[in-house]
């Protein structure tokens, strides 16, 4: 079993920057990759980054590319999001998930076993 508990959500003016967290706990060293994903209302949840645990590889949406940037603290099973130039469209719940299994599609959320229980960003234009 893997935790996750996402944090630094709240609201934001576009053109603004926020940094959310996710603090994962329990058999952390099983998992392959960590992904964050994002749901507005009315919307299908989807991907907005991830990155392998051992490699450090990182995967971006093209909606958010050279804007976010997803990193990981392998030593405190952290990860986080920074979020920068944000757009309204980017207001959405954020939720961080973690990968047991190997060989999946870092991009599906389907993919991951383990998910948080979300965070809220809300950019005002």
């Amino acid at each position: 079993q893997v935790q996750l508990v996402e944090s630094g959500g709240g609201l934001v003016q576009a053109g603004g920057s926020q940094r959310l967290s996710c603090e994962a706990s329990g058999r952390t060293g099983s998992t392959y990759a960590m992904g964050w994903f994002r749901q507005a209302p009315g919307k299908e949840r989807e991907f907005v980054a991830a990155i392998s645990r051992s490699t450090g590889i990182t995967y971006y949406a093209d909606s958010v590319k050279g804007r976010f940037t997803i990193s990981r603290d392998n030593a405190k099973n952290t990860m986080y999001l920074q979020m920068n130039s944000l757009k309204p469209e980017d207001t959405a719940d954020y939720y961080c998930a973690a990968r047991i299994v190997p060989n999946k599609d870092n991009r599906k959320a389907s993919s991951y076993d383990y998910w948080g229980q979300g965070t809220q960003v809300s950019v005002s234009s």
